[in-house]
């Protein structure tokens, strides 16, 4: 069984399937009738209306209706679109058990528990006839699919066949007179419109269920007494063929199915049975743990069954109805009926090779399941799930093709699944040992693999290769030198479709399709709602595939779509231009022309054929908001302006590919404010001061507008700005202007107007305006200001603009790829000329940086060249003012090269820093380009590094030692130039070199010798800083060849000696009143890895310490030990020579130390306890320092960068351990 749909809910006692739609209702014991679609999983509505159980509910097989009966004693009809019930037919007595529609006339059957059945006219809304004779419940009722029958059982213990011919001839109105007459008598005297046929009796129990054969005159029944009964039926008479017993409890429901020979029955024993009309015999249960069956429906079109139970439903299917196939090159073998046919797509010549044993089938889906062909042997792998998977190897002989009714001998084995991997060797999976078995055409073993993983399916994956499947991954395997080329993490996968090229593959999950290479690297991944069926590879690269219900395709961008929609589902087979070839359900070959156009448009924007996507928009159809979509979120605004006619739609997608000219004229037809306004932002941004200006006069917006004056320095214009503002009476608005001009005598005017007379007479008197000064101090009298004291007064006048009055110089770059071709009014022949200039190829490459030619591109007076604007518009109409002489408010030319319409931009560069980290695996240079995040990760990765405190100033470092910074002039921001490691003059500018680094390793071992400079003189605290800074260093340098890795490998362990030492050294000489624990300090420092003469000072330091507190023992091995060392001054060697003949008078140690010289030890580097060799330890995976297991997870103590015991890969200091 192939569950293909589960629900759960209350019982369901009725069921039935729509002819067309993916429907189907359940109707339950708790009153509801649900509607789902079973193929998206999903409830589409619920109708209750009925008082109780609904035992009965049926679809109308044409219109919108269906038909259900309850145990409240009514049946209703109701129609699904208007969500309603149209009517209610009251008659019956007792509850409804069934309710059917005739499949052509306007009748319903119902059964009853009040032992009658009613047939109904609904379009009349009447009972037509009542059938009586049953003596119990009437437990179901239906209408024979094409003859004048009806069938009934009961818990009477029989089955009553019904003949309704009479009813069907008074529906049918009569042609003639006379038989209207007897019609009428019939009418009048009472007539018999159904009668009895046949009344079959063989039950012991009361019969649930009777059911006509589709086609024969066969019925089943299904009863209490456990069995299903068969029956046969002539004209006359009608008697048992047989019983089939199995089913431990009442047979609740049974029917033949459409078409197979096999009766299905289901059961309150829990369980579904399937039963060989032929043989008469069981062919396979399927059970449920808790819930009894109640009813059973079909599809009357696809092969589809569906149950009701306990707590829900289920629609499932008996076989799979995929077609084994195998496609190579331009044929096709394929299995159909127990035989192997030959396709050739070319001529679509289709022929049978030779018949395939299907086994004497005691159960279900034993046919073919998939097809392994090799073309140069003629051979085929036939595999299916006989004994639990088992394949089939035929030759096939030249000449057997056309005939094809010569049975031949198969070469047989057991295995999951088999498939050709090489011309005359084809491997078999062996699942129990999880092995592979390659075999020759004899059928031979030639070698045995054992798998990677877990394998339940093999399939071919290139000659040689084999992809296995797991539950939840997929790996390319080859078998020759026997190890994993590729892995990937996949739902379970079901089909996979190699590319014509064998460098993809796409893996076929139930819902998901991920596209590979052919080393199984993740290209993208699709996810449908609707179960994925088949797909192929067209000629281009794009994967088209089918699900249950569509044709869709998947460009390798990952963007999919649909092609078109599916009646019913089809494997498609190949692809081949616009033709899909592909097979039903039934094996007949199909080839199905599509419309690709949308894909290719998509697969060549995203290849930057715009070649053409030009002639595509030319010729084709493609439009509709999703286009435009798509190519506005692909970055084409400029294409999509193309498609468009709205003009806001038009302004919006101009503005975004930064084409001012189309604005404008957009801008123009809309007409209001905000645009106008949007308008003039992207000109200012383009630089393009005309524009700026044209739009800020369409919305009068003065202020902007004396502020573009200003900062282009167009001071005549700005004056006229001022005469406006007068006029306008605007008082501020002169003020500023006045103040932009610089005009003192005229801001002292405007203040004296507006009342403002102690300013006025400050700003004559700072400006040296004696004379205005002096009238108005005469004005203000007393209250004169006073001016302060000492203080020089400086002239408030703005700036001079650099360059004054044109637009900003723009890059001459060729035209886009979509002007020339789609510009829809004709120029002449300067158009001819331009577009031959932009015909060249892509866009990106062409750009002619050499001469910018020194236009003056926005110049208030050119008119645009298309006819789209006024030549002249008066300022009259725009400002509202009449005697005011102001600039011509024409339209300006958007600023583009001379001889191109519209300016594209060229495509930005990658910025210098995603250049750096892009190839880089080295913290140093991500730090460099600003990338703290994936150098600090970068560093926990390799290096276990955590606490990043201590190169938080190394990477601030980096990154300001990689860039140089210019300043152009005052207003333009500082330039950030990236200085490059190795750079000479020589070098080429387009090649991009690594970062400088400021930290270098020569500056490290300069640090060592003052480390160890410091440590002779006895400056701990400053060596121990040096030592420290050197180990916080190393993670961010970068050396060239391997033997300087190999230094600063080997500079890591020195330095890291020397900070433990010296921790436990300062540690020592805090230590006031604890003498054992400083002479175990003492004695630990000494076995640190030091240089000769720090070791002797260490010795003689913990050879004083011991001897002083009376450990003559252990003073005599430090004093012996420093002897050895040859020491060259002569006061150590003196001193030893002492305390050793001291010590050999008394060898006795007063307190116990935990340290043992004879047993080798490291220390511990946060306890300073020794671990002796053996004992159980953890390091730190950057300075390798040693720790007791309790340390593990903690901060290092030594290095205070990695986390004791972490996972790390190790340092990488040099590009060249990465190649």
């Amino acid at each position: 069984m192939l569950t293909k749909f589960e629900t759960k809910s209350n019982r369901v006692k009725g069921l039935s399937f729509h002819s067309k739609r993916p429907w189907i209702l359940a109707s339950l014991h708790s009153g509801v009738i649900q509607l789902w679609d079973y193929r998206m999983g999903t409830l589409i509505d619920r109708f209750d209306e009925h008082d109780g159980p609904v035992r009965g509910v049926h679809f109308h097989k044409s219109q919108p209706l269906f038909v259900s009966g309850g145990d409240d004693y009514k049946i209703k009809v109701w129609n699904y679109k208007l969500h309603r019930c149209l009517f209610t037919l009251l008659g019956h007595l007792d509850y409804i058990r069934t309710v059917q529609f005739h499949h052509e006339y306007p009748w319903i059957v119902s059964a009853s528990d009040d032992q009658t059945i009613r047939i109904w006219n609904w379009q009349s809304r009447t009972c037509i006839s009542v059938l009586t004779g049953h003596n119990h419940y009437v437990m179901c009722a239906s209408f024979h699919p094409k003859e004048d029958l009806v069938v009934s059982a009961s818990l009477d213990q029989t089955v009553r066949v019904w003949d309704i011919g009479a009813l069907r001839k008074k529906t049918v109105s009569p042609a003639d007179d006379i038989l209207r007459l007897s019609q009428m008598n019939t009418d009048l005297f009472g007539g018999v419109e159904a009668v009895v046929k046949y009344v079959l009796e063989g039950h012991d129990r009361g019969v649930n269920w009777a059911a006509f054969h589709p086609t024969l005159p066969l019925i089943v029944s299904g009863a209490d007494d456990r069995q299903v009964k068969l029956w046969r039926m002539n004209d006359t008479k009608a008697w048992e063929v047989d019983t089939l017993r199995g089913h431990m409890n009442n047979v609740s429901c049974v029917m033949f199915h459409a078409k197979q020979d096999i009766i299905v029955s289901n059961s309150e024993d829990k369980s579904i049975r399937v039963w060989d009309v032929t043989k008469r015999t069981g062919i396979q249960t399927f059970r449920r743990e808790h819930d009894r069956f109640w009813i059973l429906a079909a599809h009357p079109e696809m092969n589809l069954l569906a149950a009701g139970h306990d707590s829900g439903m289920i629609v499932f299917k008996l076989e799979r109805e995929r077609p084994a196939f195998s496609v190579s090159g331009d044929t096709m073998f394929y299995a159909k009926d127990r035989f192997l046919r030959f396709f050739e797509f070319s001529n679509q010549r289709d022929v049978q090779v030779i018949p395939i044993r299907r086994p004497g089938s005691t159960s279900l889906n034993q046919g073919p399941r998939t097809l392994s062909y090799s073309p140069t042997e003629n051979a085929v792998l036939v595999c299916s799930d006989v004994d639990g998977g088992s394949y089939e190897l035929y030759i096939i002989p030249k000449d057997s093709f056309g005939r094809g009714d010569v049975a031949q001998e198969a070469k047989r084995g057991v295995g999951g699944s088999a498939v050709f991997v090489a011309r005359n060797r084809f491997a078999v999976l062996d699942k129990g040992s999880n092995q592979v078995l390659v075999k020759n055409l004899k059928n031979e073993i030639v070698k045995k693999s054992p798998l990677p993983i877990a394998t339940d399916a093999i399939f071919y994956a290139g000659t040689g290769n084999l992809l296995c499947r797991a539950e939840d991954r997929v790996v390319v395997f080859d078998l020759q030198q026997r190890m994993v080329l590729g892995e990937l993490q996949t739902p379970f996968v079901k089909y996979i479709v190699w590319s014509n090229d064998m460098e993809t593959v796409a893996l076929l999950s139930k819902h998901t399709i991920v596209i590979a290479s052919k080393k199984l690297v993740h290209q993208c991944t699709l996810h449908e709602t609707i179960r994925v069926k088949s797909g192929a590879w067209d000629e281009n690269g794009v994967f088209i595939y089918t699900t249950l219900n569509h044709i869709k395709y998947c460009i390798p961008n990952g963007d999919s779509g649909i092609i078109r929609t599916l009646d019913v589902p089809i494997y498609i087979t190949k692809v081949s231009g616009n033709t899909i070839f592909c097979l039903d359900r039934d094996g007949k070959n199909k080839a199905i022309v599509i419309d690709a156009t949308e894909y290719i448009f998509k697969l060549s924007l995203m290849r930057k054929r715009y070649d053409h996507v030009m002639s595509m928009i030319r010729s084709s159809q493609l439009v509709g908001d999703a286009m435009i979509a798509y190519l506005q979120q692909k970055g084409f605004p400029e294409v999509a302006l193309h498609f468009v006619k709205d003009e806001r739609t038009r302004f919006n997608l101009a503005l975004e590919s930064g084409n001012i000219q189309i604005a404008v004229a957009s801008a123009k037809e809309i007409d209001d404010k905000d645009h106008w306004y949007r308008l003039g932002v992207e000109a200012l941004r383009q630089g393009n001061v005309g524009i700026v200006e044209y739009a800020y006069q369409r919305t009068k917006n003065f202020e902007r507008l004396s502020f573009l004056y200003l900062i282009t320095g167009n001071m005549e214009k700005l004056s006229k700005m001022l005469k406006i503002a007068e006029v306008k009476n605007d008082v501020m608005g002169q003020f500023h202007n006045a103040l932009y001009l610089g005009d003192v005598c005229e801001r002292v005017k405007i203040l004296e107007n507006a009342g403002h007379l102690p300013l006025a007479y400050i700003t004559a008197s700072v400006h040296g305006l004696q004379d205005v000064a002096e009238r108005l101090a005469a004005e203000l009298g007393d209250d004169l200001p006073s001016l302060p004291e000492g203080k020089v007064p400086s002239l408030l006048m703005p700036p001079a603009p650099i360059s004054c009055g044109g637009d900003w110089p723009l890059l001459r770059v060729m035209r886009g790829i979509f002007e020339g071709g789609l510009e829809s009014t004709g120029r002449g022949a300067a158009a001819n000329e331009e577009e031959e200039e932009g015909g060249e190829g892509d866009w990106c490459e062409d750009l002619d940086m050499a001469d910018v030619e020194n236009i003056e591109n926005g110049d208030i007076v050119t008119v645009l060249e298309d006819a789209e604007v006024p030549e002249e518009n008066d300022e009259e109409g725009g400002w509202e003012l009449e005697d005011l002489e102001l600039p011509e408010d024409s339209t300006p030319k958007a600023s583009v090269n001379v001889r191109s319409s519209v300016f594209v931009a060229p495509t930005t560069g990658m910025p210098v820093s995603q250049i750096w980290i892009q190839r880089s695996s080295l913290a140093a240079e991500h730090a460099a380009a600003g990338n703290f995040d994936t150098a600090m990760r970068l560093l926990n990765r390799q290096l276990g590094i955590r606490n990043f405190t201590p190169l938080r100033p190394m990477f601030l470092d980096l990154h300001a030692g990689s860039h140089t910074y210019l300043r152009a002039f005052s207003s333009a921001p500082v330039i950030s130039v990236a200085v490059e490691r190795g750079w000479t003059e020589s070098s080429s500018p387009n090649v991009r070199g690594p970062p400088a680094l400021v930290f270098n390793f020569s500056q490290l071992e300069e640090k060592l010798k003052a480390g160890y400079k410091a440590t002779t003189a006895g400056k701990f605290t400053e060596a121990l800083r040096l030592f420290l800074s050197i180990l916080h260093t190393i993670p961010v340098i970068v050396v060239e060849s391997r033997r300087e890795v190999d230094e600063v490998k080997e500079l890591i362990i020195i330095v890291k000696e020397y900070v433990l030492g010296l921790k436990m050294e300062l540690k020592r000489r805090e230590i006031k009143d604890d003498p054992v624990r400083q002479q175990e300090l003492a004695a630990y420092f000494t076995h640190c890895n030091l240089q000769t003469p720090h070791l002797r000072l260490a010795l003689l330091n913990a050879m004083t310490v011991c001897y002083k507190a009376k450990n003559l023992s252990t003073a005599a091995n430090f004093a012996r030990r420093l002897l050895e060392t040859n020491p060259a001054i002569e006061n150590q060697a003196k001193t030893a020579r002492q305390v050793l003949q001291a010590a050999e008078r008394n060898m006795t140690d007063t307190a116990q130390l935990n340290y043992d010289f004879r047993n080798p030890f490291v220390v511990c580097g946060a306890t300073y306890v020794p671990i002796y060799r053996g004992q159980k330890d953890v390091s730190c995976p950057y300075c390798s320092s040693r720790f007791v297991p309790s340390q593990d997870g903690q901060m290092c103590n030594v290095c205070e960068l990695s986390v004791v015991g972490a996972d790390a890969s190790g340092l990488l200091c040099s590009p060249c351990q990465v190649r």
